[in-house]
């Protein structure tokens, strides 16, 4: 079994892919262990996108089942095997927001609201965030987005789950479980 979940920031892909890795009994791999350099604070230097490639490459090669997630549908062509359920997450942009805020703060502490750097660092990210849910065509944003997921998952020409909505975790099992 190879499962692919995506959305957007905040909007429970890692938190999913956890649980349903514990509740399967097979390996969970984040996208951001292989987009992001180990940073001490993390997410500063992005890694070069040939070693990404590889690097997740081999790890999805070393077993046979295992649920992968993040957003990836900028890193080519061949780099992921055939997934067997493609799961996209979509959650109210005021609650996602909402979510980005506390984790931003367990993450940082008070530094996003008194260290000049991580202010900068925070209010540029939880912008970036924002856009999400904008049409690009009104922003002008060209980065990961509502739209940009949307037209990858016609682009498939295959089924794929769509959780859309504010569920728990063991909701969201749940569904997949049912649609497996």
């Amino acid at each position: 079994m190879k499962i692919h979940l995506f959305g957007a920031s905040a909007s429970g892909v890692t938190t999913l892919g956890n649980a349903l890795g514990k509740k399967l009994n097979i390996p969970y791999f984040d996208s951001d262990q292989y987009f992001w350099l180990p940073t001490d604070p993390p997410f500063i230097s992005k890694r070069d996108p040939i070693e990404r490639n590889q690097l997740i490459k081999a790890a999805l090669t070393e077993t046979d089942h295992w649920i992968f997630g993040g957003s990836s549908v900028s890193w080519g062509n061949n780099v992921f095997p055939e997934f067997d359920l493609i799961v996209f997450l979509w959650i109210p942009p005021e609650v996602r927001m909402r979510r980005l805020k506390e984790r931003e703060f367990e993450r940082y502490g008070s530094a996003i609201y008194d260290d000049p750097e991580r202010i900068k660092k925070y209010n540029e990210f939880m912008e970036w965030a924002a856009q999400y849910d904008i049409d690009p065509k009104e922003s002008g944003f060209t980065g990961r987005s509502l739209k940009v997921h949307e037209d990858w998952i016609k682009g498939l020409n295959r089924e794929v789950l769509e959780i859309r909505g504010d569920f728990s975790v063991e909701e969201r099992i749940q569904k997949i479980m049912k649609y497996l």
